[in-house]
C-alpha cells in the first residue's frame, strides 16, 4: 500500500497566498485530502471557545521510551503482517501515544502535527464530555433519571420529554435521528453540520444545534436497543449548561481541563447561538487527549488526587449491556461489546473501552494491560473498518509486546 502524501506535499494551504484550488473552504475542510491540513488547523477555519488550561502546573507524564517502528504486527483477517510504521503511515496518522504503567514508552507524529498541535478529534469529543457530566452526576447537580422535559423544558413537546439523561447517556432512547451515512446531505446529521457553522447554511439550516432535538419524534420506547445518535451528546450538553448556568467549554476547563493538569489550552467550536459542538467539537493536543484516558485507567485519579469519580469510571468499564449492542456495526467483530457513558466497550469481560471518532480519532483504554492509546488522524473516509482493525491489530501487538 502506497504511503499517503502529507497536506505540505500536496500543497494545501501552502504559499502566501495559498494557490487557488489549494485552499481550505467551509465546504471542503472536513472532506479528503483538505481534512489533512483542516483537522490540525480548525480555529483558522470556524469560531471556537477556549478551554482554559488554566495556570497550574501541567501534569508531565514520565518517559519509558522503547522503539515499536518496526514492531511486526500480523492481520489474521488476511494472513498479512506489517510493521508498526507502515501501518500508522497507511492509516493517516497524524499523531499517536502508547501509555503504559502510567509512563510514555511510545509517541510519534506525522502529516506535520508536533505535540503542541491542536487536533480535531470528531466523536472523542463526547467521551471527554462524558467525563465532565459524571463529575456532576456524582456531584448531585443532575438527576440523570429525571424526565428530560422536566430539566429542559423545551423539549416538553418532542421525543426526548419522557425520555432521561441515563438513556440519552447510553444512546438508548427511542428518537428519531438519522446518521447512517457522514456524507449524505439531507441527513439529520448533516442538518447539525450546517446548525453547529462546520457547513455553509441553508435554506432550512438551523442556527444552532440546540434548536434541533425539540424537533425530533419518539417512534420506540425509551431504554430499548444501543443506536448511535450524535444529538444525544448535545442534548446531555444542555442538560449540564442549564443545570449550572455555565457553559460548557468553562465547565470542562474547571472540572477537568485544569485538574487533570491539560499541557496545552484546547478549544470547541461554537455555533451562532453561542453553543459549544459537545458531539465532535473539540480540538486539543495528543498527550491531553492521553491523559484523559489515563484518568479512566486509574479509576479517575490524577497526579495528585480523584477527578472523575471512581464510581464512574467502574460504572464505565463494567456496566455496558452487551444485548442491547446486538445490533451495533461493532457488534460483528465486538461479540462482548457494549455501550455505555459515551464510550465504546470492546470487550466488557476484559475491561476495554475506546472513545472513537470519525475519521480515526480513538482513546484506547485497556485496564487489564494497564495500558493508554491515543491516535489522531486524517483518513480519507468518516467510517473505515479495514483502518480500524489494523490500529487493534496494532493495539494489541503493543499489549503483547509490553508484556513479554
Amino acid at each position: 500500500m502506497d504511503k499517503p502524501r502529507s497536506a505540505r506535499q500536496m500543497g494545501i494551504m501552502q504559499g502566501l497566498p495559498s494557490p487557488h484550488g489549494s485552499r481550505i473552504t467551509l465546504d471542503n475542510w472536513d472532506r479528503p485530502p483538505f481534512n489533512r491540513w483542516a483537522f490540525q488547523h480548525v480555529r483558522e477555519i470556524l469560531p471556537t471557545t477556549v478551554v482554559a488550561k488554566g495556570t497550574g502546573p501541567a501534569w508531565r507524564l514520565q518517559l519509558n521510551e522503547q522503539d515499536f517502528d518496526n514492531l511486526k504486527v500480523l492481520h489474521s483477517r488476511n494472513n498479512s503482517q506489517r510493521t508498526l510504521t507502515e501501518i500508522l503511515e497507511q492509516t493517516y496518522t497524524d499523531g499517536f501515544i502508547v501509555i503504559h504503567r502510567d509512563k510514555i514508552v511510545y509517541e510519534r507524529y506525522f502529516n506535520d502535527m508536533t505535540p503542541a498541535s491542536l487536533h480535531l478529534s470528531q466523536s472523542v469529543a463526547k467521551s471527554v464530555t462524558a467525563a465532565v457530566c459524571g463529575i456532576l452526576i456524582h456531584q448531585g447537580v443532575i438527576d440523570r433519571d429525571a424526565p428530560l422535559a422536566s430539566l429542559i423544558p423545551e423539549l416538553e413537546n418532542s421525543g426526548y420529554a419522557d425520555a432521561c439523561l441515563r438513556q440519552v447517556m447510553d444512546m438508548r432512547s427511542g428518537v428519531l435521528f438519522d446518521e447512517e451515512d457522514y456524507l449524505d446531505p439531507d441527513s439529520d446529521i448533516a442538518k447539525v453540520d450546517c446548525a453547529s457553522g462546520w457547513k455553509p447554511k441553508r435554506d432550512d439550516s438551523f442556527s444552532c444545534v440546540l434548536d434541533i432535538p425539540a424537533t425530533l419524534p419518539k417512534v420506540r420506547e425509551h431504554g430499548g436497543h444501543f443506536e448511535y445518535r450524535s444529538i444525544e451528546t448535545d442534548v446531555m450538553a444542555w442538560v449540564m449548561q442549564r443545570a449550572t448556568g455555565r457553559r460548557l467549554a468553562d465547565l470542562v476547563s474547571e472540572l477537568l481541563w485544569q485538574p487533570m493538569g491539560a499541557e496545552f489550552d484546547a478549544n470547541y467550536t461554537v455555533d451562532q447561538g453561542g453553543y459549544a459542538l459537545a458531539d465532535g467539537g473539540l480540538n486539543a493536543a495528543l498527550r491531553d487527549y492521553a491523559k484523559v484516558g489515563l484518568l479512566y485507567l486509574r479509576d479517575g485519579r490524577g497526579a495528585e488526587r480523584e477527578i472523575i469519580p471512581e464510581a464512574w469510571v467502574r460504572e464505565t468499564f463494567e456496566e455496558g449491556d452487551p444485548k442491547a449492542f446486538v445490533h451495533a456495526s461493532r457488534a460483528k467483530y465486538w461479540p462482548r461489546g457494549a455501550y455505555k457513558n459515551k464510550f465504546w466497550i470492546r470487550d466488557i469481560d476484559r475491561a476495554q473501552i475506546k472513545a472513537s471518532g470519525i475519521f480515526g480519532q480513538a482513546i484506547y483504554i485497556d485496564k487489564s494491560n494497564n495500558l493508554v492509546v491515543a491516535v489522531l488522524s486524517s483518513w480519507p473516509d468518516p467510517v473505515n473498518e479495514q483502518f480500524e482493525l489494523d490500529m487493534l491489530d496494532a493495539i494489541d501487538a503493543i499489549a503483547d509486546e509490553l508484556n513479554s
